[in-house]
């Protein structure tokens, strides 16, 4: 496994208030508050649409860019009491700067992840709120959108499987890995996204958990979807991962 750990970052940190920035300082030479906030981007027509999901994106242009502004919101039954605070423990302990710093060192090693752009965090007394604005994959559709479409995949669960091969190689782990987070392009390249929570770990039990989690996303659209599961897609998958076409 190639140790990713030591991938340097260009990173800068920017203090505004109670406010803190950590951006890419190659991308971008300085990173402001209002980029954070989907309002100042609404009222300069900058908006070009958005996502709906456990958190929400907004695709915004920048110089010729286009952006994914994500606000980070609790999951699972925390959800019903505390929409988007979090438990202050240090900053390079918040949501927002973690996935931020994974991404970059995902990203510089060559791995098909979107580039981080920017990650805010407002400590307000003991808990934060958090956001994160990354690079956009143009002409990309998750594998959820392309099943409910109805389009073919045939030839393409082999190269999700090799893709999934390459991260779990590297010793990167998605703590959701799902069909809404696996995007393919026009040239039908796969890249994950939201690696909210994600880490870098030694080969283990997880690497196939984290199989069956996909596994079990699959079935559970097929359900939604009111087809019957096929396994044959697992094991085109499986052959990908396992290194067969």
């Amino acid at each position: 496994m190639a140790d990713l750990s030591d991938t340097p970052a260009p990173a800068k940190i920017k203090r505004i208030g109670s406010r803190t920035i950590l951006f890419d300082s190659v991308l971008v030479n300085d990173a402001f508050n209002e980029w954070f906030e989907p309002r100042y981007w609404r009222e300069r027509h900058c908006v070009l649409g958005a996502a709906a999901g456990r958190g929400s994106a907004v695709f915004v242009e920048h110089d010729e860019q286009v952006w994914v502004l994500r606000h980070y919101h609790r999951g699972g039954i925390m959800s019903r009491f505390v929409d988007d605070r979090y438990i202050w423990i240090g900053r390079e302990a918040t949501r927002a700067f973690r996935e931020w710093r994974l991404l970059s060192t995902l990203y510089l090693s060559g791995l098909p992840v979107p580039r981080p752009i920017a990650a805010r965090v407002w400590r307000q007394g003991l808990a934060y709120t958090a956001d994160i604005l990354t690079a956009y994959l143009d002409e990309t559709r998750s594998i959820d959108e392309l099943l409910r479409s109805g389009d073919s995949l045939d030839a393409l669960w082999p190269v999700v499987g090799r893709v999934l091969r390459q991260f779990h190689d590297r010793g990167v782990y998605h703590s959701d890995l799902n069909v809404r987070n696996i995007l393919v392009d026009s040239r039908e390249r796969v890249f994950l996204v939201d690696f909210d929570k994600g880490s870098l770990r030694k080969p283990g039990p997880w690497q196939q958990r984290n199989l069956g989690r996909l596994q079990r996303s699959l079935r559970k659209i097929a359900l939604e979807l009111g087809v019957r599961y096929e396994p044959e897609v697992w094991s085109a998958i499986e052959r990908g991962y396992d290194g067969g076409a």
